[in-house]
């Protein structure tokens, strides 16, 4: 159903935008802009700060760029995501505050928000194949655009920190609040189903691999957080199967829920441009809500440790908000097939698929599939 990631309209309006980008941008600036469409690079995606980084910094760019960047992004997405992408970087300066303590003097080299890096794959022209990413601290924007006709824009990751805080610039709690708006709608025997775990992961089930495997296990611990550990029971019990979701089918839901976990879907798919979000929406409710997964594990309040996931036959929505007693959420939408372009790119050029990255032999957790790197925790 390739069909339904078909955008040219959109497609060709990303494609001049970062065309003028390109353009503007000097032979070193171009260097670290624009990479092959092969290279592995690609494939590492994050929303958490690391020592190496891919891309061009906001920092190295002219005001000018910075605005053909931010324009990139408003053609490809719709106007309530551009708008979370653009509050994202903004908590940056709220996190000076609250981190002052703890950072001390490298303060305002960790909370910037002009600590973002953007990259593009592949040679953007009419009618090519490329990609376009942005990346920082909990922002991870990842755009595919196949022959100017159809747009992949998984993962989309995303974080708020703080959470509960006298702030106005709050951008997922709309969709974590409906998911505790349908958690606390469930019968005490569908409370049984739909919790698997009183334990909430650290960070996503399905870590930041480049596709998802036909299982997943959360990582031990979330990378800089060694405060917060699982076990192997833990890891077993909040595990992703892909052909056998957990949880509780939206069917089964009261009327008020069923519209709050749609709500959730919605808000998730419209993280890809709006023509497809629209298509995929229309396709989740005509798949059924019997193919609507809900799962939660942890504690079942605000200001706890908790976790969600959304689970249709195309899609995975995960939102995590463990740490510091549920004061840090990071959510992603991932796609089965397509994720960074996925079956759709390995179809239309088979050369933009390296056979094997670089990662996969040194065992990296955060980013081989559990189905190539763990044992079955079978407990």
């Amino acid at each position: 159903m390739n069909e339904l990631y078909e955008a040219p309209e959109v497609a060709s309006k990303m494609l001049v935008a970062v065309m003028g980008l390109i353009e503007t941008a000097d032979l070193t600036q171009r260097q670290h802009l624009v990479l092959p469409m092969d290279d592995p690079h690609r494939f590492d995606w994050d929303i958490i700060p690391r020592p190496e980084h891919t891309g061009l910094s906001l920092h190295d760019l002219t005001r000018s760029q910075k605005i053909l960047v931010w324009d990139i992004i408003a053609a490809a997405l719709p106007v309530r995501t551009f708008t979370q992408s653009t509050q994202v970087p903004q908590l940056e300066h709220v996190l000076r505050d609250y981190e002052a303590d703890f950072l001390g003097r490298a303060l305002g080299a960790w909370r910037d928000p002009h600590n973002y890096y953007v990259t593009i794959f592949g040679r953007p022209g009419f009618e090519d194949t490329w990609a376009f990413r942005f990346y920082g601290h909990h922002l991870g924007i990842n755009l595919t655009v196949v022959k100017e006709r159809w747009i992949l824009a998984t993962p989309s990751a995303m974080g708020q920190q703080p959470v509960n805080y006298d702030g106005t610039n709050k951008p997922l709690h709309d969709e974590e609040s409906a998911a505790f708006r349908v958690l606390g709608s469930l019968t005490e025997e569908q409370r049984t189903r739909a919790i698997v775990h009183p334990v909430a992961p650290a960070d996503f089930v399905t870590r930041y691999v480049p596709r998802i495997g036909s299982v997943e296990y959360p990582d031990v611990r979330d990378l800089g957080m060694p405060q917060y550990r699982l076990t192997d029971k833990d890891r077993h019990a909040l595990r992703l199967v892909k052909d056998n979701p957990t949880g509780i089918t939206g069917d089964e839901l009261t009327p008020e829920a069923q519209a709050d976990l749609l709500y959730v879907v919605d808000k998730f798919l419209e993280r890809f441009p709006a023509p497809i979000a629209k298509k995929l929406q229309d396709d989740v409710r005509a798949a059924g809500l019997d193919t609507v997964w809900f799962t939660w594990a942890g504690d079942e309040h605000p200001g706890t440790p908790h976790y969600f996931r959304v689970q249709t036959p195309r899609f995975l929505m995960e939102l995590v908000n463990a740490i510091a007693d549920g004061d840090h959420i990071h959510s992603v939408l991932r796609d089965f097939e397509n994720d960074l372009g996925g079956e759709i790119l390995l179809a239309e050029h088979p050369d933009a698929m390296p056979d094997r990255l670089p990662w996969e032999s040194q065992g990296d957790t955060r980013k081989v599939s559990s189905a190539d790197l763990d044992p079955q925790l079978e407990l």
